[in-house]
């Protein structure tokens, strides 16, 4: 048995980590002598303090703003006391979702904070520079003159929710008369435009511009837009004992049964699974996995990027039963300095997949051995992803 893992250097600054340590997070967890409580001592000259503060961090999904993980405010002062997760953690502080994270003076993303449990009962100050949703977004857009938005507000009838789409069209689709493969990828806010992304933007754009001028491949982008709030249960195909009600069947139905409908009626699409593929990363990851085997009469392809297993363990199970697909590929990729499980969650979802009979050669796996949990490695495997799912020379 042969499992391919390719190493390569990169340096980046880590964002968002798939990892929950399956500990126990209560709304009111017990400190312990070796918990740690952080307190927030400055914030933006005029932050609103009738805001709530949330810490978001790899020991429970960076989901963004859990109730549970609300800081206590007295008087002009935040603070929230945890256990001991881990070693070390991993934290950002938002007011709620991602759009709101803190962000440097100049409002360009930070890198991720970081604590290791060394000192029991430690108090950490902290300095929060400003709220990313308060910065002025200057400069114009970065997204290409071939991306449109679809519609502002789709209905996703499944939920009961409306979400914008926007799309990516090939340099040459006005003039060709061509049809095209498609690809649907999650977390539509960061893929296209600087301006919308609060955490680095994919250059999906950009780098399928400059993939078509040196190959002449097109491919149709479908992005989703997230929820926010939402989005780690519209990504999670199961229910989770602490983080709530997984919709991910919902979604997924909504971009088979709702939204491929309508883009192969509006667009000039090749609408059968060998050119329908599906991406993702962490949260996304996760959902684009399930969305393959759940319906592979639908998507043949999957990019596969940190996905979030350990946020539904179920799916080992649930890909074991449905691994024999003779004609699916899947792409992996993860960043080797990310949690230890998300590597070890991808190795054990190979292994599996390789001992059901899923064709080796159907399957690539890259670990990118600087590699961080977050938009700067998905960007830059991106391209490697998409030319080999789609067999470009």
């Amino acid at each position: 048995m042969k499992i391919r893992f390719i190493f390569i250097g990169l340096v980046i600054c880590c964002y968002w980590s798939c990892k929950d340590h399956t500990n126990k997070t209560d709304d009111n967890p017990i400190l312990g002598d070796e918990g740690v409580t952080f307190r927030i001592m400055s914030l933006p000259y005029n932050h609103d303090f009738s805001k709530d503060i949330y810490l978001s961090g790899n020991f429970e999904g960076w989901s963004g703003g859990r109730e549970q993980f609300k800081l206590k405010k007295t008087q002009d002062q935040y603070l929230i006391s945890i256990p001991k997760y881990r070693n070390q953690i991993q934290f950002k502080f938002t007011k709620g979702h991602w759009e709101s994270v803190e962000c440097g003076k100049d409002g360009n993303p930070i890198a991720n904070r970081s604590y290791t449990f060394t000192i029991q009962n430690d108090t950490v100050d902290i300095a929060i520079a400003h709220w990313n949703d308060e910065m002025p977004k200057e400069g114009p857009s970065t997204a290409q003159v071939n991306v449109q938005v679809f519609d502002e507000a789709f209905p996703i009838s499944q939920l009961h929710r409306k979400r914008k789409i926007s799309v990516y069209l090939p340099p040459n689709y006005n003039t060709s008369g061509a049809h095209y493969p498609v690809l649907y990828m999650q977390d539509g806010q960061n893929l296209f435009d600087s301006k919308t992304s609060y955490a680095g933007e994919w250059e999906v754009d950009e780098t399928l511009n400059a993939l078509y001028n040196e190959t002449q491949f097109g491919l149709i982008v479908v992005a989703i837009d997230h929820g926010g709030d939402q989005r780690s249960n519209e990504y999670a195909p199961v229910d989770h004992q602490k983080y709530g009600k997984g919709e991910g069947d919902a979604y997924v139905n909504f971009l088979v049964n709702t939204l491929k409908p309508a883009i192969d009626k509006t667009y000039r699409t090749k609408s059968d699974r060998s050119h329908t593929a599906i991406m993702g990363a962490s949260m996304g990851g996760l959902i684009a996995h399930y969305a393959l085997f759940k319906h592979s009469d639908v998507f043949g392809k999957a990019g596969v990027f940190s996905p979030a297993f350990w946020y539904a363990p179920e799916c080992f199970q649930f890909t074991a039963e449905r691994a024999h697909l003779r004609d699916s590929k899947l792409y992996y990729v993860v960043g080797g300095k990310e949690d230890g499980e998300v590597l070890d969650n991808v190795t054990k979802m190979t292994r599996l997949l390789i001992a059901h009979k899923f064709p080796e050669q159907q399957l690539y796996t890259r670990v990118v051995e600087q590699g961080n949990h977050n938009e700067s490695l998905w960007k830059s495997e991106f391209r490697n992803a998409i030319t080999w799912l789609f067999n470009i020379n």
